[in-house]
């Protein structure tokens, strides 16, 4: 993947996550289901009520239509299941949500 401008940065847990969401308001988050301390989908629904403008990619193993739903309540902007998708798809994916 190629991407013109952009910082990564990954978490160990919830927490962490908060506070660095709210240091540096990332475009975009990469979200998982399970995460240290915390449940993926709340962490997603309380950082959708602080950021309502930051995607939110729930990216999982757990390809359930319960968790699917649950993403969408939460606030998540797509669920992806982690093996139904390939770089490519997720590169035009992650392009399509850039801001202009």
């Amino acid at each position: 993947m190629s991407f013109p401008a952009a910082t990564i940065n990954e978490v160990a847990d919830g927490g962490k996550a908060l506070r660095e969401i709210d240091a540096s308001l990332p475009d975009l988050i990469f979200m998982d289901i399970k995460i240290s301390g915390e449940n993926g989908l709340e962490l997603t629904k309380t950082i959708k009520a602080a950021h309502p403008n930051i995607i939110i990619f729930i990216i999982t193993s757990y390809d359930l239509f319960e968790y699917r739903d649950a993403a969408s309540q939460h606030g998540a902007n797509r669920f992806l299941a982690k093996d139904s998708f390939n770089w490519s798809e997720l590169e035009e994916l992650v392009k399509s949500y850039q801001k202009v």
